[in-house]
Parts: structure tokens; C-alpha cells; sequence
């Protein structure tokens, strides 16, 4: 499913497969020979997503643009069944698992593999040729790599990589209430999005 979303279109090329049941959203540009597989979601909320070539987006795979920070996909890259790629950028050659979650500002350098449910968390540069081990959680600039048992460790690089103010434009401690008034707000722009036919 193709949808206008601000007044932007996807860009599919010839070359690309759109699975019948995947959606594009908005300012979506896939690259030659891309394959986006059944449920996956690419949406463009008020950036881009934008794909180099030969790249697979698996099953019901989530791949999201922000303003500040555009979801870039290099060449030849594959994104697993049930990933969220959420504002940031893999770059060329790297192995994004099933279940893998990483966060606006996150960049995956070249060759890099993130392994099954393994996160990069908000403004983290995981640097070329680094593994993920299954579950472990990558954060920092450069990042630093935490098993799921240092929430301790974890959080003292985690507190200054400033998660709310990234992804929610808050500062941390604002009320959930007001967090979700404007989340709803913003994603209230969907009301005037238009199918596009196929």
C-alpha cells in the first residue's frame, strides 16, 4: 500500500518489490532492487526513509523518519522480521536481526551485525565491523556494549545520551500525560494522508 502522507509520495523504482500487505508512507525513496516483505512498514512521519540497493526489509519490520533524524538504509543491508528502525542510519553491509530496536541519532557502521532483540539505543555510534551479542544493549559515542544484567552500568552511559528530549522533544521527568498529548497531536497528521492507487 502506497500512501501520500504532508503532501509526499513513496518512490519505487522498477526494480523494487513492494509486498501487497507492507505500506509506504510519505517521503519513502527505496533504491534499486529492494524488497519489502509482507507487514513491514516504512513510513515517513516528517522525514525521510530512504534505502540504498539491494536491501530486504523483512516481515512486519518497522523503518521510521524523523525530521531530525532521517532513517537511511546503505546498500545491501538486510533488516529482520519484526526490527524497528526508528530516525537513524545503517550503513553499508550490516546484518540487523529479527527483533532488533534502534533509536533516532543510532548509527550502525559498516558491516556491523546486530544480533536477535539486541537494541541501539538514542544517539549511539556502534563503529564498523562490531557484533551485538543476542539480548546485549549498545549505547554511547562510541558504544559501549551492555549485557542485559548491567542496567546499572548501562544507565550511567544511557542518562546523558538524553532519550526523551531526542525522540519525544522533552526534557526528562515531563508527565506522561504530556508526553502522549503530543505524540497524539503529531501523529494526528495522519488523518489527511491519501491512498495512492497501486
Amino acid at each position: 500500500m502506497l500512501i501520500e502522507h504532508r503532501g509526499k509520495r513513496p518512490v519505487v523504482p522498477a526494480s523494487a518489490y513492494v509486498a501487497p500487505s507492507a505500506v509506504l508512507c510519505g517521503a519513502v525513496v527505496l533504491g534499486e532492487r529492494v524488497r519489502v516483505l509482507h507487514g513491514a512498514v516504512l513510513t515517513a512521519e516528517d522525514g525521510e526513509v530512504r534505502t540504498g540497493r539491494d536491501v530486504v526489509v523483512m516481515e512486519n519490520a518497522l523503518v521510521r523518519g524523523r525530521a531530525r533524524h532521517p532513517a537511511v538504509l546503505g546498500d545491501s543491508v538486510l533488516i529482520g522480521p519484526h526490527a524497528h528502525i526508528n530516525g537513524a542510519r545503517v550503513e553499508d553491509e550490516v546484518f540487523v536481526a529479527t527483533g532488533v530496536s534502534m533509536f533516532p541519532g543510532a548509527v550502525a557502521g559498516t558491516r556491523s551485525e546486530l544480533r536477535i532483540n539486541s537494541v541501539l539505543h538514542a544517539n549511539s555510534r556502534l563503529g564498523p565491523d562490531t557484533v551485538v551479542p543476542i539480548g546485549w544493549i549498545a549505547a554511547g559515542d562510541p558504544a559501549r556494549l551492555f549485557s542485559p544484567d548491567q542496567h546499572d552500568e548501562l544507565w550511567e552511559e544511557q542518562e546523558g545520551l538524553d532519550f526523551p528530549g531526542t525522540v519525544y522533544g522533552v526534557p526528562r521527568g515531563t508527565p506522561m500525560r504530556e508526553v502522549m498529548e503530543r505524540q497524539a497531536d503529531f501523529y494526528g497528521a495522519h488523518v489527511d494522508d491519501r491512498r495512492l492507487p497501486d
